[in-house]
């Protein structure tokens, strides 16, 4: 009777405590939660309950499972330590990275809840982002070597590497050189305010938002809702455009190519009303001016503006579609037009010679600047004519 009744009782007790434990912090921190509502932080502790379950009860049976005295469990005593030791130090990790998270998430969310600036904002989220991905990380590497020092063979192996550790390094640090470069970009931007998430940005000649930012690797949504995965290191060593930093806030231009006759004082207050009527113009700024001309047509540019790019997008949509129907429909006389009549003729008496009496200029007028100095037909030669050599 006691070879099952020890067993149960150490199994069994171990998993009631930790039951009753987790259950005991969970309320602890509900309440606390509910007390404090400015304070996210317990209630994102709460999502360490099961972790600090499976490292409460990996330690309690680690430290207890000789008691059970079953004889499958002395026979394997070593395997089943070891792998009690490596869930134990899995599970610790696991409840460090949550606590970490808590911790950064619940910093993050007060921050932005006291912020205004939205710039400063995403700012905050990509470092806070980047914070995280370092410390899962290194809580990671850390994890897997204790689980691998708890081998004895692998710390003979440990040992013999020491010896030949210059060696490696170097090999290492010219394998990973461009890994490296990424991860200190990543550093970069994280910490010097260059891109952030949320950003609208022009790469390689796409237009996107900044999606993801990892310490190799940032996404951009593009319009049309593709993902543009690209090293961090491009951001560090070219050129890009970042059209939200200093601020989101645009200017667009909407040009038009009319005729002379177009009624550019109507367009102004035409276009005016369209602007009133916009939701997306944000009130700053507008004007209209002719700003080229060819021998067909003239160019009108509308200058227009509006808070953050997907604004100024629809802006400029909603005048170039308006004021092209309103000079279609009041003003036809205004779009461009490709002239069919007859050329005018010059007056009477204006003709240009023509025919064998038409003097031909001789070389030596086409190819210099002496004209004046040579006789014309039927006069004699000037005694100092120049010589130029052409002709």
């Amino acid at each position: 009777m006691e070879n099952v009744l020890r067993p149960l009782t150490v199994v069994g007790g171990s998993v009631v405590l930790t039951l009753v434990v987790g259950y005991l912090a969970d309320v602890t921190l509900r309440r606390a939660d509910a007390r404090h509502h400015e304070t996210p932080l317990w209630g994102l502790l709460r999502r360490c309950r099961l972790p600090l379950q499976v490292v409460l009860l990996t330690a309690l049976l680690r430290g207890s499972y000789r008691q059970t005295k079953w004889a499958v469990i002395e026979d394997h005593q070593a395997g089943i330590g070891q792998a009690l030791t490596l869930v134990l130090i899995g599970a610790s990790a696991w409840l460090v990275v949550r606590i970490a998270a808590a911790i950064v998430e619940s910093s993050y969310a007060r921050y932005a809840s006291s912020t205004r600036d939205a710039a400063r904002v995403r700012r905050v989220r990509t470092q806070v982002t980047l914070i995280m991905r370092i410390v899962t990380a290194v809580v990671g590497v850390v994890a897997v070597a204790a689980m691998l020092l708890t081998f004895p063979d692998f710390r003979t192996i440990g040992t013999s590497m020491l010896a030949s550790a210059g060696i490696i390094g170097i090999v290492a640090g010219v394998a990973a050189q461009s890994t490296l470069g990424n991860l200190f970009a990543g550093f970069q931007i994280a910490f010097g305010d260059m891109v952030r998430i949320g950003d609208t940005v022009v790469v390689d000649g796409e237009w996107g938002v900044v999606e993801e930012v990892t310490l190799t690797f940032l996404a951009v949504r593009t319009w049309d809702e593709r993902r543009i995965t690209m090293p961090v290191s491009y951001f560090t060593s070219k050129p890009f455009e970042n059209w939200s930093r200093g601020g989101a806030q645009m200017t667009g231009t909407v040009f038009f190519h009319l005729d002379h006759a177009a009624p550019v004082g109507l367009m102004r207050e035409k276009l005016k009303a369209i602007l009133a009527d916009c939701p997306a113009w944000d009130g700053r700024d507008w004007s209209l001016a002719v700003t080229d001309t060819t021998p067909s047509t003239i160019q009108v540019r509308a200058v227009v503006t509006a808070k953050d790019a997907d604004d100024i997008w629809t802006v400029r949509c909603v005048v170039r579609e308006q004021m092209i129907a309103w000079l279609y429909e009041k003003h036809r006389y205004a779009l461009p037009r490709i002239a069919t009549s007859p050329a005018s003729l010059p007056p009477d008496g204006q003709w240009p010679e023509r025919g064998a009496s038409a003097r031909q200029p001789r070389a030596a007028e086409v190819h210099t600047n002496n004209a004046d100095a040579y006789a014309l037909d039927g006069e004699a030669p000037a005694k100092d004519t120049p010589r130029t050599g052409r002709g």
